[in-house]
């Protein structure tokens, strides 16, 4: 139980470390990754106004299992097309304290394949 409450507290002070670094405009809004055990999540928000401008999941139909690579891949393209269809390309990525490998850079890479910047 102990190493559970090290491992969320450790994320924490990650999270806060590059949430201290990292905001969202309306010109360069802010691409936030959550990864849960089973799903991945990404959102593009804009931190002046405080308003989600785009989001994706693998929860949504035709993702199949979302706790994989391939899923998070394909939310990272989904949250990208929606995004350029509100005609905003450049964003800022933000890892949430997860570190940039596996699903979380899969969201990165398929952002960055379906024309983002960042």
């Amino acid at each position: 139980m102990v190493k559970l409450i090290d491992r969320k507290s450790a994320r924490a002070k990650r999270r806060l470390r590059v949430r201290s670094k990292i905001r969202g405009t309306d010109i360069r809004p802010r691409l936030a990754v959550f990864r849960s055990a089973k799903h991945i999540y990404a959102q593009i928000i804009d931190d002046l106004s405080g308003k989600t401008l785009a989001s994706a999941s693998s929860l949504e139909k035709g993702f199949g299992a979302g706790g994989n690579v391939e899923a998070a891949k394909k939310v990272g393209e989904t949250v990208a097309k929606r995004a350029l269809e509100k005609s905003i390309t450049n964003v800022v990525f933000d890892r949430a304290g997860f570190l940039f490998h596996g699903r979380v850079a899969a969201v990165a890479e398929g952002a960055r394949a379906a024309g983002l910047q960042f």
